[in-house]
């Protein structure tokens, strides 16, 4: 199974937890990531193509792989807050 998605990285909790919720509201996800994210996906609004297990470190993947394709959360890694769109799901 390979998953896609999208995200937002961020420096802190409480900027992530305000984009969350700026989502749920109905902002854009990828403008949001576009004017927000540290990650160079920011330019194609945060989109990291598909992936399998073992490509992401193991909170993000975790997220990627509990949950089905729309579902929005936060997640915190290494490398920051990360706000996770799952965009696609392919068996």
């Amino acid at each position: 199974m390979e998953m896609k998605a999208s995200h937002i990285l961020v420096k802190s909790e409480e900027k992530a937890k305000e984009l969350y919720e700026r989502i749920l509201a109905g902002e854009k996800f990828s403008q949001l990531a576009m004017e927000n994210s540290k990650c160079p996906s920011a330019r194609k609004g945060g989109d990291l193509g598909f992936f399998k297990r073992g490509r992401m470190v193991k909170e993000f993947e975790r997220f990627c792989f509990s949950n089905k394709k729309g579902a929005v959360g936060v997640v915190h890694t290494q490398f920051g807050w990360h706000v996770i769109k799952i965009t696609d799901v392919r068996k």
